[in-house]
């Protein structure tokens, strides 16, 4: 029997929820022939959407464009987007000066306060539903989120500790990230200068020979510095992350715990 798109779309579901729950919980045996199940399910459904004919008034029906500012993503989805380019927990100001610099449209930064919020409830009523949450950073110290610090659900839980070395680390490594960009698409805009200058003047080295159109130096002196700390850096989130896989569930891995809950586990 043909299956519906309906139904495909809840087996699709289904399976990127195995995916995460496996490995989450360290399955990674299964993720394989999950995710072959899973490529086949999307298939199928390509298909489908193929074989639905589109009604005759439409298709001949003009096309507007869009403005080059407007983003077709929903919001959640281009905080997605910023975070995957810097690859550490980054605050809202960031993540929208980020998105100016490189992306379509716009963001507004106290719109992304309740967008973790909204996370944890999709979370907590459909665990694993989703293939990404935008979750918290976790402070290595009592495990608890750290206010402002958004992170993506599939990083590795030691990635997402914040220690005391974490914020000039990612510093660093987001810089070296955004200058990597710039030198593989090519001549930045003026938004995106402004941004790595930004980085360049809070880089020992990095600003003497700033040329935002060749980042090479931004890159060089934050991994200068990056090899000052990063070492002890990792050890320090390793071994918070270590606990915090003894100590959470899964929703407290992602979000957080209460202070009060953190006070009580640490005493």
């Amino acid at each position: 029997m043909a299956e519906t798109m309906d139904e495909l779309e809840d087996l699709i579901s289904g399976l990127r929820a195995r995916i995460r729950r496996a490995l989450s919980t360290g399955q990674r045996v299964e993720v394989p022939a999950l995710r072959a199940e899973l490529r086949a399910a999307e298939q199928r459904w390509d298909e489908a959407l193929q074989g639905i004919e589109a009604p005759d008034d439409q298709v001949h029906a003009p096309l507007i464009p869009l403005p080059s500012s407007v983003s077709l993503l929903p919001m959640r989805e281009q905080v997605h987007q910023v975070l995957t380019l810097l690859g550490v927990p980054a605050a809202p100001k960031l993540i929208v000066a980020v998105h100016e610099a490189f992306y379509a449209g716009d963001l507004v930064s106290a719109k992304l306060t309740s967008l973790r919020r909204d996370e944890e409830r999709s979370f907590r009523s459909a665990p694993f539903a989703r293939p990404y949450y935008l979750c918290s950073a976790l402070a290595a110290d009592q495990l608890v989120s750290v206010r402002g610090l958004l992170a993506v659900s599939t990083w590795s839980l030691d990635r997402r500790m914040v220690g005391p070395l974490s914020p000039r680390v990612d510093f660093l490594s987001g810089a070296i990230r955004l200058a990597e960009h710039v030198e593989r698409t090519g001549d930045p805009g003026p938004q995106a200068s402004r941004l790595l200058w930004r980085f360049a003047t809070n880089i020992p080295g990095a600003a003497e020979s700033f040329d935002a159109a060749k980042p090479a130096a931004i890159i060089s002196a934050a991994r200068a510095e990056l090899e000052v700390h990063d070492d002890s850096d990792r050890a320090q989130r390793k071994a918070a992350a270590d606990t915090a896989r003894r100590r959470l569930d899964d929703v407290q891995q992602l979000f957080g715990t209460s202070p009060l809950r953190a006070v009580r586990s640490a005493t």
